[in-house]
């Protein structure tokens, strides 16, 4: 019995199509194409400096913020979620539920800004994320009673689609 000769040639050109799909799919899978990339950014080295007036001024708007009483701009500058963490007064972490809370019970009841610096304010952009760090120096009327805030505080920021979002913060003691 004698093999069909177009059933030959259609397995003939089968293998072919096969062996240079294989090698081309070999090839494009060179270790070429990773010095063919662009190379990461250097994230520690590059400066931001627009970025980081964006950070400075949300200082700012955060002192107007108290001067007002709006509350809810203050808690605008945050971008709470289960990611969100803060650390104060030597005690264990809490999460944005605690945070919100207690920023609205406590700065809510700010009658009068006398004085609010941020100390030592540096500001570190890696793209998009950025780490204030300062030594508060705040003097807070409660009514009658003054209170005044001196800690190392630590903030870190998150760029996202509307601006600059606080994302973490750390508050110590401050030693006099």
């Amino acid at each position: 019995m004698k093999p069909n000769l177009k059933i030959v040639f259609i397995v003939l050109f089968l293998k072919i199509a096969f062996i240079v799909l294989l090698a081309l799919t070999i090839s494009g899978c060179s270790d070429d194409d990773q010095t063919q990339q662009t190379p990461p950014q250097d994230l520690v080295n590059t400066l931001y400096p627009e970025a980081e007036q964006e950070i400075m001024a949300i200082f700012t708007q955060i002192r107007q913020n108290l001067i007002d009483g709006d509350m809810d701009g203050l808690i605008d500058f945050h971008a709470y979620s289960p990611k969100f963490t803060e650390f104060k007064n030597g005690e264990l972490r809490n999460g944005s539920v605690a945070n919100e809370a207690y920023e609205r019970e406590v700065f809510g009841a700010v009658t009068e800004v006398v004085k609010f610096e941020t100390n030592d304010l540096k500001v570190s952009v890696y793209g998009d994320v950025a780490n204030a760090t300062f030594h508060s120096d705040f003097h807070l009327k409660f009514g009658e009673n003054l209170a005044i805030v001196r800690e190392q505080t630590s903030l870190l920021f998150v760029k996202t689609a509307n601006g600059w979002k606080i994302v973490n913060e750390h508050h110590s003691p401050l030693n006099e």
